[in-house]
C-alpha cells in the first residue's frame, strides 16, 4: 500500500492530546470496531502535515469522523485539501458523520470491513463479539 509517508513530527504533541480526548463517536468506533481489527488501525496518525482520525497503513485507508464543524465553509475546504493530499499518497479516505456513527454503527463497521475484504486483506477481529450484534 502507501510507501513511506512523510510525517511532521511537530504535530506529535497535538496527536497525543487528540488521542486522549477522543469524541464519543471516535471512542465508539475505536473500542467497538477498529481496536482489535486486523490489519491494525492507529488512532490520530500523523501523515504529512495532517492528523488522520484512524489509519490502516496496510490497507492504505484513513477513516475520518466528521462533526458539525466540518460543514462550515473553511473546514470543508480544509477537509477537501486533506483528502486530496491523502489521495496523492495512495490513501483512500472514508468519511462518516457523527450521526452515522450514532444511528448506523453496524453499517459503518461493515462498510470498513468490506473495504478491507475487497483489498483481499481478510479482516479479522481478535475477540468473539467485537462487531455490532455479532456480525463479522
Amino acid at each position: 500500500m502507501p510507501a513511506n509517508l512523510p510525517r511532521n513530527k511537530q504535530l506529535l504533541p497535538n496527536a497525543k492530546v487528540l488521542r486522549k480526548n477522543m469524541t464519543k463517536e471516535e471512542r465508539h468506533l475505536w473500542y467497538d470496531c477498529l481496536r482489535f481489527c486486523k490489519p491494525r488501525f492507529r488512532r490520530q496518525e500523523i501523515i504529512g502535515n495532517y492528523i488522520a482520525d484512524f489509519f490502516c497503513h496496510k490497507a492504505g485507508l484513513v477513516v475520518e469522523l466528521d462533526g458539525a464543524q466540518h460543514y462550515e465553509p473553511f473546514n470543508t475546504a480544509y477537509d477537501n485539501a486533506r483528502t486530496a493530499y491523502f489521495l496523492q499518497h495512495g490513501i483512500t479516505v472514508m468519511r462518516f458523520t457523527n450521526l452515522e456513527i450514532q444511528t448506523h454503527f453496524p453499517e459503518v463497521c461493515q462498510h470498513i470491513w468490506q473495504f478491507l475484504e475487497d483489498r483481499t486483506l481478510h479482516p479479522s477481529v481478535s475477540f468473539a463479539d467485537s462487531s455490532p450484534q455479532g456480525e463479522p
